[in-house]
């Protein structure tokens, strides 16, 4: 095997000195590296971090809402620090919060390992919150708040939840993470280079120089040339470890497949759903085309609604329908109401055609078959063209192995629907068919 090149020196030009301190320091435990105290020096009232591994942006964001709580003058300041999931927000940044506004501190603070928080002696709060029930974060109030690994939430945490919470108060956010592909993460990072009002930084391993150079040597041994540059070196085209569709994907962009589709108003708009119970719903917009292409031209997902807002959204959007697909189990009856989906459904005068149920493998591959005959609309099919995307194999940690399912997240949703058209999904005949089978064989051999 060829020896593996080793990582360019970065051509990022060499930062000015940061400015001297003037935010109050969180805690007398705490002594920022030089790229730590840069950040400080620019951050803007909403700001973007993209940092490789080990760089300290949590230690940086915690100490980021101390120093907020700490220097307020509301006695009911309330800041979160908020991760895909509760339990990860606790794994990753509990001991944190609590050996920075410790004893040792300087900072005067009581802890709730129930609710996970830390409430200061001036009245200021600090929760750790997980993103994996975004409904649940609504109705607070937030002066300052972080995402950390935006990458694995999906937006409306932030523009549905989030943001609102932010306004009356005029709080602030942080989103920090390593790049997973282009997704809500890339998207936040391009606003924010974009918007004089946002900060973006960036910082690859090759040019902090935070990390030892034969450390990040050994790490590029034994990384997948994709894992090293996406951790390490921040980038968020490298391949997406354990997707399904992330090959076909480039394929389809390379080819020019993945741009603007417009809608044919000739032929009917098919859709395909995932009908969500307690968490997103999700509809694919499709039109099959003469030669088998099929154009996505549209995508829809929302979640804590009922099925009568999403009739609402196809009535109010241009197109003449065809076909719409459900999963198999739309037929179960609720307890409730002792109704199916099935039935509330067409009662408000949407008609599904039930998709066959069978096993997800046989579905994936499924995907796998129709994906090239695909063409997607990104302006109106973003969410789920990133969701085909990053969608991927769960991997276990203790078996080092990645496990036979799918990893369910905010990919989850988009995928099943079009995983359901792609199984479901049967494009009219055309012309008609015999009125009878005509078969001369004789299996005889004689003339009749």
């Amino acid at each position: 095997m060829a020896p593996r090149k080793k990582a360019k020196a970065s051509t990022v030009p060499a930062l000015e000195a940061p400015a001297p301190e003037t935010a109050p320091r969180a805690s007398a435990l705490y002594a920022p590296h030089r790229w730590q105290a840069e950040i400080e020096s620019r951050l803007k009232r909403f700001s973007v971090l993209v940092c490789h591994r080990r760089f300290g942006k949590t230690v940086l964001s915690v100490n980021r809402l101390i120093a907020a709580a700490l220097s307020t003058d509301r006695p009911d300041w309330r800041g979160a620090y908020i991760a895909p999931y509760c339990k990860q927000a606790k794994t990753v940044v509990w001991d944190y919060l609590k050996r920075y506004c410790g004893p040792d501190s300087g900072v005067e603070a009581r802890f709730s390992e129930s609710e996970l928080r830390a409430d200061l002696a001036n009245g200021a709060r600090i929760r750790l919150l997980g993103a994996n029930d975004p409904d649940s974060l609504r109705g607070v109030y937030l002066d300052g708040a972080v995402f950390d690994e935006m990458a694995q939430m999906p937006l409306r945490v932030w523009s549905e939840v989030i943001r609102p919470a932010l306004a009356d108060r005029k709080g602030w956010a942080l989103f920090i993470g390593t790049p997973q592909g282009r997704n809500v993460f890339y998207d936040l990072f391009r606003r924010a280079q974009r918007d004089p009002d946002w900060y973006a930084g960036l910082y690859r391993a090759s040019f902090t120089g935070l990390l030892d150079p034969d450390e990040l040597a050994a790490a590029q041994r034994e990384m997948s040339p994709e894992e090293y540059e996406q951790e390490f070196e921040c980038s968020f085209t490298a391949a997406v470890r354990g997707a399904y569709f992330g090959g076909l994907m480039a394929d389809l962009e390379r080819d020019g497949r993945l741009g603007g589709v417009p809608h044919d108003p000739a032929m009917p708009v098919h859709t395909a759903w995932d009908l969500g119970m307690s968490d997103s719903t999700a509809v694919w917009f499709f039109q099959a085309a003469p030669g088998g292409e099929i154009r996505l031209v549209d995508y829809y997902e929302n979640s804590g609604v009922g099925l009568d807002h999403y009739v609402k959204v196809l009535d109010g959007k241009p197109y003449t329908y065809g076909s719409h697909i459900a999963p198999h189990d739309i037929r179960v009856r609720e307890l409730g109401t002792g109704k199916s989906r099935l039935e509330m459904a067409r009662s408000l005068g949407l008609r599904f055609e039930v998709c066959p149920n069978i096993p997800l493998a046989d579905g994936i591959n499924a995907v796998r078959a129709l994906l090239p005959r695909c063409r997607f609309d990104v302006g109106r099919c973003e969410q789920g063209v990133e969701a085909l995307r990053h969608y991927r194999r769960e991997y276990s940690d203790r078996m080092n192995a990645f496990r036979p399912l799918p990893l369910h997240d905010w990919t989850s949703h988009a995928t099943d629907a079009f995983r359901y058209l792609a199984v479901g999904f049967r494009p009219a005949r055309s012309g008609s068919l015999p009125q009878r089978t005509i078969n001369d064989f004789n299996p005889f051999g004689r003339e009749k």
